[in-house]
């Protein structure tokens, strides 16, 4: 079987051939999903880093720069993705339980359990009158806790747009939440 460079496959892909992304990812998509598995011991969820992995190589093939082989860069990715996503998810309990012990401590009717209901509401009605754009960094920023360079080179913007921004992420949702403020700002600096 005839081996073909790597600096070959780049560039066919670069240049949008299918056929050779359709073959590279035939090769690779089990043994990544299997690495991928053994990091977050769950199979469905290796599959979703697999396939996000290989739909944003394709999306940024033209501008992606590799200086390791295919594979080891392929492997990396789902690394480094697999691990983001663990430490999300502990981010995520660790919230949890903040929230429910500050329920468990404050909340005992139910006039008070629909205020959580009704607070929860009004935090995804104010994430949804964000610009789109604002939105997806503000989320990046808050619950996927990257660092504004992170984003900026994820989304190809300035770290001083990333930082303008999430400032008018903020004041929209200190606007849009202002009566729940003191709560909210305990949320935030959770996340």
């Amino acid at each position: 079987m005839i081996q073909i460079p790597d600096s070959d496959i780049l560039l066919a892909i670069r240049q949008g051939n299918e056929r050779v992304f359709e073959t590279v990812f035939k090769k690779h998509y089990q043994a990544l999903c299997n690495y991928a598995c053994g990091i977050l011991k769950d199979m469905d969820d290796a599959e979703e880093v697999v396939q996000s992995i290989f739909l944003k190589f394709w999306e940024q093939r033209e501008e992606i720069e590799i200086n390791v082989s295919l594979k080891s860069y392929l492997y990396r990715a789902v690394h480094n993705t697999c691990l983001n996503r663990l430490k999300h998810l502990k981010i995520q309990e660790t919230y949890r339980q903040y929230v429910g012990d500050y329920l468990e401590n404050s909340y005992d009717s139910a006039t008070d359990i629909l205020d959580k209901v009704e607070l929860e509401s009004r935090i995804e009605d104010a994430l949804e009158k964000l610009p789109e754009q604002c939105r997806l960094i503000f989320k990046m920023s808050r619950f996927e806790e990257l660092k504004y360079q992170e984003i900026a080179d994820r989304l190809g913007l300035s770290v001083k747009t990333i930082e303008n921004q999430i400032g008018k992420a903020l004041k929209i949702m200190r606007t849009e939440l202002s009566d729940y403020l003191p709560v909210v700002l305990l949320m935030m600096l959770f996340f």
